[in-house]
């Protein structure tokens, strides 16, 4: 079974980081949005294991966008990609299920340490 994964960002640089990182895991697959919109849309067709979403987007942005997926699938696994100002918004989600974050700039080692504690509950 191939791991699924969205990266939402509305920087196409952020999302190449991202998945540059990830792509060294065999047998992923991998899609991508530039907003909270466009994440949903993609989620529902994609159905991804993991998500990471960043907070700050046109459209719509991705504590909204959480909302909206936590609405028809409660069990989705997301990572917050925030910014350092971002802390305070990151203590409101810490209610959520599923829920972790990593900070911006990050460590490629950090974030597949976080992506294959996820996979080790998926698969």
């Amino acid at each position: 079974m191939k791991l699924r994964v969205l990266i939402v960002d509305d920087s196409r640089f952020m999302r190449l980081m991202i998945r540059k990182c990830i792509e060294k895991i065999t047998d992923i697959e991998v899609k991508e949005a530039g907003n909270g919109l466009e994440a949903l849309k993609t989620f529902k067709n994609f159905k991804p294991h993991v998500v990471f979403m960043d907070i700050n987007m046109p459209e719509m942005d991705g504590i909204t966008a959480l909302k909206e997926i936590r609405s028809f699938d409660k069990d989705s696994f997301v990572i917050m990609v925030t910014a350092l100002e971002q802390q305070s918004i990151t203590r409101d989600l810490k209610s959520f299920s599923n829920v972790d974050f990593i900070t911006k700039p990050f460590d490629c080692n950090t974030l597949l340490k976080l992506l294959m504690s996820y996979t080790k509950k998926i698969m």
